[in-house]
């Protein structure tokens, strides 16, 4: 929709106006530090005070006027020659910015803080003059001053909603949550138009047998002919040949006409889906305003120099990856300067220029985003790596003398690891690299690391270009499709029978030297199998090394380029699913969450659930187990009720969480809940309110065991709909089974 402020407050209108015009005289400053006399820079952070002056002044607050104004005679000062904006008096500007960003806050500037800045920005502005009131105003350009009675605010849209202009220059304003719509719409207009490809197919071999039906007449006419044939059979052949030679004629140009209309609708869909989906792109200079000031900022707290270049702020990156790249490029920056960057005097005593320079580079490659953060520091100590490795037991003294140089730098991507024995404000724990670490694993992407000793450091990120999209590989499951994540994906296999060992029930194959189990897709998902006995299994190869697994599926349908469709958020998170699409015929998929699934399989494995890829034969007189869902984020507690309860003949299934236990509940059928109370993302309270307010679930008999035995915390949990409730503090194994054979009776009655 187009931009219409007259909804917005003027305050919030401010802090907008404040976003801008702050990182317009953060950049500017920064760069003045380097080149004092540049002029347009020393234009654009007087204009940038000028307009926050006329901002503030128009909503009354008074001290953005004050603060301001006093920048803007600064800026006067120094453009008139009257003072040279050295080291100091840029640090004291830039105090100013941070003030300027508090005053429409809760955490305003006190009037303190204001009044020493006043007075030393008066000393800068006017060096031989006796600091002035905040009341005082220095001269300015007439062409400001005019303007200032009434200035209008450079109102920019807020980081949240992303902008476009028209060609007549206005901003538009559009919410996030309205392009991803778009985009999600314009994917089916290009998956609608594709489907008339195959109308299309179908129509011109409807055609070629009209072309061979007529034919057949011709023939039957001349086989017609030496013998003798009524009128009226004479008749209807002629008619059945004119409307043959009609039908074929309207067909072909109808045919003709689809024809057209395919291509024109395919490329318009196409249009439509690439306008759409830049909207969601934005430059990279958008998240790297604030990197050149936090660089420097750091660098003079530790007595050091540097600078930051940027490099390709033209590269057009995903909203959402830009927006989670913030925290992680901000750690590796100071890392940079913390761990790289040498003191001036190490540097001069180097031989390098006593100011130290970090880059950060984005650029495409491959059909990926590679993202570059170096420096030309003292690059990094692989013996104090690996002293550090050893001395936190992650490998033996030999192991570790033997990793490569690569190995070794892995090691300070693992939670925790950091080479300083002390802990400062910049350093220590070890959790900045973990953090970019995390960012990288959550999109699918790989870090590596690169050192050369005196040299320097360098990190490469590679990382997908967008999010709304997915290259995967559609399987068959259940005999429904899937779709999975080819980034995810380590490689396809077909297994015949000879491959696969059978070792304590279980079905595994060698590949490479390393023993990979394998596990039917159908399982974990809860599908029922519908694959057909063949010789050969179909296999997908998903997970990281140490946690490889072989999931067999029904068959590969191919790989496909899916529009990512964010599934309705009431319906939560689905366990082993992160999204859905649409195929080209229109018809959905849903794409697999592989890290959800990877934990699915482990706690098939851990609670002994997980079934031979063959199917145990169906036993039609066995009596049915009944089936316990137990609750609980405690391991302990949830492996003793497990144990307990499977000892007696139930079938027990184990949750993590609520949210866990939900999501079991809606995908199979349970006689009994057993839950916690206090779990993370949903708690058993809310999950029996849940259970209660479920039709097919409201008569499922609950019982919850929690450490929680006071009597309000009882009544609480009976008044949600529990059927029993027990302290963990006080019951034995008896009272739990006594309790489970009270509600649901004895395991297989």
């Amino acid at each position: 929709m187009a931009e219409d402020y007259s909804q917005i407050p003027l305050l919030d209108l401010f802090k907008l106006e404040l976003d801008t015009q702050g990182k317009a005289l953060s950049e500017g400053l920064i760069a003045l530090e380097h080149q004092p006399e540049a002029a347009d820079r020393l234009e654009a952070c007087m204009r940038a005070a000028h307009s926050i002056k006329g901002a503030a002044r128009i909503v009354g607050v008074q001290a953005g006027v004050d603060i301001a104004h006093a920048m803007e005679d600064c800026f006067v000062a120094a453009q008139s020659g009257r003072r040279q904006l050295g080291v100091a008096e840029i640090d004291t500007l830039l105090d100013g910015v941070d003030l300027l960003l508090r005053t429409a806050g809760d955490a305003a500037p006190r009037s303190d803080e204001i009044a020493a800045f006043l007075a030393a920005l008066n000393g800068i502005a006017r060096p031989d003059a006796t600091p002035a009131s905040p009341a005082i105003h220095a001269s300015v350009p007439a062409s400001l001053e005019a303007s200032q009675e009434l200035p209008e605010p450079v109102v920019l849209p807020d980081p949240q909603p992303e902008t476009e202009r028209d060609d007549s220059g206005r901003v538009l304003r559009v919410s996030a949550t309205t392009l991803d719509r778009m985009l999600g719409l314009s994917g089916e207009a290009l998956t609608t138009a594709q489907g008339l490809q195959p109308v299309s197919q179908t129509l011109l071999r409807l055609k070629h047998q009209q072309t061979e039906l007529r034919l057949s007449l011709e023939a039957l006419q001349e086989a017609l002919q030496p013998l003798s044939i009524d009128e009226r059979a004479q008749l209807a052949l002629d008619a059945s040949s004119r409307l043959i030679d009609n039908c074929q004629s309207q067909l072909t140009e109808q045919l003709a006409v689809l024809e057209r209309l395919e291509r024109r609708s395919a490329n318009l869909a196409r249009q439509l889906y690439d306008e759409a989906h830049s909207c969601r792109m934005r430059p990279f200079s958008d998240g790297t305003t604030a990197y050149p000031r936090l660089v420097r900022d750091v660098a003079r707290g530790l007595g050091k120099s540097a600078r930051l270049q940027v490099l390709g702020n033209a590269t057009q990156i995903d909203r959402d990856i830009l927006e989670q790249l913030d925290a992680p490029l901000g750690h590796l920056l100071r890392n940079a300067v913390d761990h790289g960057i040498e003191t001036p005097s190490e540097r001069v005593a180097a031989g390098k220029p006593p100011e130290g320079v970090c880059r950060l580079e984005a650029r495409h490659q491959g059909g990926r985003l590679r993202l570059t953060v170096s420096d030309d520091g003292r690059g990094i100590d692989l013996d104090a790596v690996r002293a550090r490795v050893v001395e936190r037991h992650l490998a033996s003294p030999d192991t570790a003398a033997q990793l490569s140089e690569r190995e070794l730098l892995d090691f300070l991507l693992l939670p925790g690891f950091s080479l300083r024995n002390t802990v400062t404000d910049l350093s220590g724990r070890g959790v900045g690299l973990d953090v970019v670490h995390e960012l990288v694993r959550r999109v699918h992407g790989s870090v590596r690391i690169h050192s050369s000793p005196g040299r320097g450091t360098r990190f490469e990120l590679q990382l997908p270009i967008t999010l709304s999209t997915v290259r995967s590989l559609l399987v068959e499951i259940g005999g429904e499709p899937y779709a999975f994540p080819l980034a995810q994906v380590d490689r396809t296999l077909e297994l015949d029978d000879a491959q696969i060992e059978r070792l304590e029930g279980k079905h595994h194959f060698l590949l490479d030297g390393q023993v990979i189990g394998l596990v039917e897709a159908s399982q974990v998902l809860g599908l029922p199998s519908r694959a057909a006995a063949k010789d050969r299994l179909s296999v997908l190869l998903i997970g990281p090394p140490e946690q490889r697994v072989g999931l067999i599926v029904e068959r590969f349908v191919g790989e496909r380029l899916l529009v990512v469709q964010p599934l309705d958020a009431r319906l939560g998170k689905i366990r082993d699913i992160s999204a859905g699409a649409l195929l080209d015929d229109g018809s959905p998929v849903l794409i697999v969450d592989i890290d959800d699934l990877l934990r699915s399989v482990e706690k098939l494995i851990h609670v002994g659930a997980l079934t031979t890829p063959q199917a145990a034969p169906h036993r039609d007189n066995a009596a049915p187990r009944q089936r316990v869902l137990v609750v609980d984020d405690s391991l302990t507690v949830r492996e003793l009720e497990r144990k307990l309860l499977q000892s007696r003949g139930y079938e027990v299934v184990v949750a993590v969480d609520g949210m866990d236990g939900w999501n079991a509940l809606r995908a199979e059928r349970f006689d009994l809940v057993v839950t916690d109370i206090d779990m993370p993302r949903l708690d058993g309270i809310e999950l029996v309110e849940r259970i209660r307010q479920n039709p097919t679930l409201a008569e499922l008999p609950v019982m919850i065991v929690s450490y929680k035995d006071r009597e309000e915390d009882r009544i609480r949990g009976l008044n949600a709909g529990a059927d029993h409730y027990l302290a963990k503090g006080n019951f034995h194994d008896e009272t739990l089974l006594q309790a489970v054979r009270d509600l649901i009776g004895e395991a297989g009655a």
